[in-house]
């Protein structure tokens, strides 16, 4: 009998069996689904020696110094403030929305006190915001809503704005300043070697122990254990028998370039335009140098790997069903944005990952 079983190599799975392993000297067994460690942070060297991201652009950023000196054991790091531009209106211009944006974008000379008040006379008054878009009609109104908002949102969740939680759009800052950042976190970096590596050192205890292209269903009874740590779709553990949690997943296009560069920074977003979402160049962020470079370009859908739980009212009540019945398992924990139903930044998963560690396992 092993201490613990844990489904999942992503970050919640691979930080709580460190700690166990570490702090308490248990046996840990990982299992994946998957032929590779490091969840949807994965990343790997393409044919031109050109170091991708597999499932799309993962930007750690964290205010949590806990988190980042945590992480610190295990990577060196390389500091990158990231920077998107929108294409909007024939324009490549900054985004989030900020001083420059408004100021491009209308062929204006606005200060950051005019444009303030141009903020002012634009927004629509919402009397309770409920959705994404009463956020953002309630600060830059329907036109600039309708230019950098509406179409990505709809690509991006297949649903109205209007039937997204206000948490979806709410977390986009809008500046008055000139800005470019596309956070404002004070620790904004990449592992320096890649994700991959830093995950391989996170594992590397000799009390864990890893199973990938493995299915939990098809081993669940022949591997006993202490106790289960579940870091996959909640539904999915329980059978559906209360139904399916709507999920949004991704397809991905690499396309190799014979140039150093394509765009000017990491990410472009197309609001508008085509059926992808964004081009990403991850050279830019991880500060790899090549002769060539690798983009990719994003298409949301409804059907393959689960990545972004749906944040809408029926949904969350939906999950609290399921949440009612993991709670009466004592012997079974869940972790993580499948596993807790809810749209989850890296750093906030790596806190709760020790959290339940130091509130259920110390």
């Amino acid at each position: 009998m092993i201490d613990y079983l844990i489904v999942g190599a992503g970050l919640a799975g691979c930080v709580l069996a460190e700690q166990l392993a570490q702090q308490k000297g248990k046996t840990v067994l990982i299992v994946d689904k998957r032929d590779h460690i490091g969840g949807n942070c994965y990343d790997y060297y393409d044919h031109s020696g050109i170091l991708v991201h597999k499932y799309g652009p993962h930007y750690f950023r964290t205010n949590n110094k806990i988190v980042l000196d945590y992480l610190s054991q295990f990577t060196k790091w390389h500091h990158h403030q990231y920077r998107i531009l929108a294409s909007v209106d024939g324009q490549l211009v900054p985004f989030p929305i900020n001083l420059d944006t408004i100021n491009s974008l209308y062929g204006l000379n606005l200060s950051s006190f005019e444009l303030n008040d141009f903020f002012k006379k634009i927004r629509k008054p919402v009397k309770k915001i409920k959705s994404s878009k009463d956020v953002v009609l309630s600060q830059v109104g329907q036109e600039l809503y309708e230019k950098f908002f509406e179409g990505y949102t709809k690509k991006q969740w297949n649903i109205d704005p209007s039937e997204l939680e206000a948490s979806v759009c709410g977390r986009i800052p809008i500046r008055s300043n000139n800005d470019a950042r596309y956070f404002n976190d004070k620790y904004q970096v990449m592992p320096k070697h890649g994700y991959t590596r830093m995950f391989l050192k996170l594992i590397s205890h000799h009390k864990i122990h890893l199973l990938l292209k493995t299915d939990f269903k098809a081993v669940k009874d022949l591997i006993p254990c202490k106790h289960l740590v579940y870091t996959g779709p909640i539904d999915e553990f329980f059978n559906y028998k209360f139904g399916h949690l709507p999920y949004r997943s991704l397809e991905f296009e690499f396309e190799t370039k014979n140039q150093e560069w394509f765009q000017p920074v990491s990410q472009i977003n197309y609001p508008n335009d085509y059926d992808f979402t964004r081009t990403v160049e991850i050279k830019h962020a991880t500060g790899q140098v090549h002769d060539k470079t690798t983009i990719v370009r994003e298409y949301p859908v409804d059907k393959g790997e689960p990545f972004y739980p749906v944040p809408r009212e029926q949904n969350q009540k939906l999950y609290e069903k399921y949440n009612t019945e993991a709670k009466k398992l004592k012997k079974v924990s869940f972790l993580g944005r499948l596993a807790q139903y809810k749209y989850l930044n890296m750093d906030e998963v790596v806190y709760r990952a020790l959290k339940l560690f130091n509130t259920r396992f110390k």
